[in-house]
């Protein structure tokens, strides 16, 4: 159910109406029964349980794309000198 923001026009109040699918709309101030103008206002909401960017994907990274993966070229190993392999003649 959505709360809408008004001012009056007369006598410069600010008020509020929670707004059911059954009422009439708001035309006149609930204290001096002028005109009034609906206002824009910040609303905020919060997302709970899994299945959302902030829960499930905000602090991961994406692999990377095939394009970005840079090809390491791999020297190939020396076995190790072992002493003794060499004859002395």
């Amino acid at each position: 159910m959505p709360i809408f923001e008004y001012t009056c026009e007369n006598c410069g109040k600010d008020f509020e109406v929670l707004v059911l699918a059954s009422d009439s709309e708001v035309k006149t101030c609930k204290f001096c029964q002028g005109p009034i103008r609906k206002k824009m206002s910040v609303t905020t909401f919060h997302l709970k349980g899994t299945g959302w960017y902030v829960t499930d994907y905000g602090g991961k990274k994406a692999p990377p794309c095939e394009t970005e993966k840079t090809e390491t070229k791999e020297t190939p190993a020396t076995p190790p000198e072992t002493k003794g392999s060499e004859s002395s003649t």
